[in-house]
């Protein structure tokens, strides 16, 4: 034990609180309002002073200090040395800081002791607030650390903070890849459905064929341009809850018109068309004939009949399928069915010279252009006419579903995958049981499919699969391992929109 740790007597554990605090030494630096009349706690003269009052044991009284010789030899008296408030062993006792706590009320606690020489000379302050000030010069070390402790606390607060927020994003990542389309269709976000109103301009053609209700009405509003999107026409009339009755024509609509426009139009005779036939884009004579009979007020046998000799029209095929060119058609009241066909055979001769096409190769490219028009998107017409073209090459079979939809009656289902029945049909359009090209054309195919038929893309692809049915976003693989990649992410959408008809 240093001499400064024995130099402070305890306290009385049964002295009152108050009374300790009253008995605190007070500071011996001089101060214009300090008291220094008490002698300093432990010193000699404090035990002298305890001495005369009969309070002080004999052990507490310390050795009296020998005479003094004066320079000139003459004894000097005994003088007690002065204790320095600063230098002195003799330490005060030092309340805790509960025991400033716990103060009566209305009493200030003692002053406290001026620091030590070791703590003027060099050490530390101690800081810290109450508690540090009662805390012994010998702690100063760990007084330092507290800072480092706090610093590493709040590290790993901070830590924790990041965590919880770090796993709040990845759930809603999560949630957002999962069920973005459906949380933005509850919360209002993401692109909206509908046009606004004032975006319609230009000029569309809608054909609704006879016993149209509002969902393929609705396919046709999209496919032709009007609406945004291929739901939101349907949608409407749910939501608001609209009876409406669809009488077959061709009506003249605008490009970018709002659900509720595009209704209105629809509802207006002024927009149908007199004498006005159409062709999809994908269309077949099956689905175009009993349309273009019921609006130009004609029997649909005499379309059949008129359909029945290709060569009539200079057509040297099994049929005429692929050779009604898809557009719009205004005729004179007198015309007849012949005429009409006709006139569709011409346009899709001139749309065959456009691209560059041979007569002799027309029918050739007529069906490459039909299964162009059936499998992909205007903007992968090329690469989807490279696939094809690649497969050819090595004699590999097309394997394209549409063939063996069309082959089997089914094209027209309205769904995307092939039933196995189609596909194991052994007919001349079942590209997965024949090698090479169908016997016809399967389709009526637009100038895009034709011109990509002529002109495919170059690139090393054998295979190709539409894995986002809602964008047409389409994979195109060299290898059979890529393709089932792509074949897998399409069955994973499917399965997030199982009312899409895959």
């Amino acid at each position: 034990m240093s001499e400064r740790d024995g130099a402070s007597p305890a306290p009385d554990a049964n002295e009152p609180l108050g009374d300790l605090f009253a008995n605190l030494p007070e500071p011996t630096q001089q101060h214009p309002t300090a008291d220094y009349s008490a002698p300093v706690p432990g010193s000699r003269r404090a035990a002298r002073e305890a001495a005369r009052r009969g309070d002080a044991s004999p052990e507490a009284t310390p050795a009296a200090v020998p005479d003094a010789v004066d320079p000139v030899g003459a004894p000097v008296p005994a003088v007690e040395p002065a204790v320095d408030p600063v230098t002195s062993a003799a330490e005060p006792v030092r309340p805790s800081a509960e025991e400033v706590r716990i103060a009566p009320a209305g009493r200030e606690p003692a002053p406290v002791a001026a620091p030590t020489a070791e703590a003027v000379q060099g050490e530390a302050p101690i800081g810290g607030g109450l508690d540090a000030l009662f805390v012994a010069p010998d702690d100063d070390r760990a007084l330092a650390k507290a800072p480092k402790k706090r610093r590493r606390g709040c590290l790993i607060a901070l830590l924790i903070i990041l965590v919880i927020v770090g796993g709040i994003a990845a759930a809603g990542a999560w949630a957002m890849n999962t069920y973005g389309e459906q949380i933005n269709d509850v919360m209002g976000w993401g692109e909206p459905k509908d046009y606004e109103d004032g975006q319609a301009s230009g000029e569309a053609f809608v054909t609704i064929k006879d016993g149209d209700t509002g969902r393929p009405v609705s396919t046709a509003l999209y496919e032709a341009g009007v609406t945004k999107t291929e739901d939101v026409f349907y949608d409407y009339l749910i939501e608001e809850n609209i009876a409406v009755t669809f009488y077959p024509g061709v009506y003249r609509l605008q490009e970018k018109m709002t659900a509720a426009a595009a209704l209105e139009a629809l509802r207006n005779e002024d927009n149908k068309l007199e004498n006005t036939v159409s062709v999809s884009e994908g269309g077949t004579i099956e689905s175009s004939l009993a349309a273009m009979a019921e609006s130009l007020g004609l029997p649909v046998e005499d379309f059949e009949a008129a359909v029945a000799d290709p060569a009539a029209y200079g057509v040297d095929a099994p049929s005429l399928e692929g050779w009604l060119f898809p557009a719009v058609y205004t005729f004179d009241p007198e015309v007849t069915a012949t005429q009409v066909i006709q006139r569709m055979v011409d346009r899709t001769r001139e749309a065959l010279a456009e691209a560059g096409v041979p007569d002799t190769d027309a029918e050739r490219i007529l069906t490459i252009a039909s299964i162009i028009q059936r499998e992909g998107r205007t903007a992968d017409f090329a690469k989807v006419s490279r696939v094809i073209e690649n497969r050819l090459d090595i004699d590999m079979k097309l394997q394209m579903d549409s063939t063996a939809q069309y082959g089997y009656g089914s094209l027209h289902e309205g769904v995307v995958s092939s039933s196995a029945e189609a596909l194991e049909d052994d007919n001349d359009w079942n590209t997965y049981v024949r090698t090479g090209l169908p016997v016809t054309p399967i389709a009526s195919p637009s100038f895009a499919a034709i011109d990509a038929a002529m002109h495919p893309e170059d690139g090393p692809w054998l295979y190709f699969v539409t894995i986002d049915l809602s964008t047409g976003e389409t994979q195109f693989s060299e290898t059979y391992e890529e393709h089932q990649v792509g074949i897998e992410k399409w069955r994973e959408w499917c399965r997030a929109n199982p009312d899409a008809g895959c």
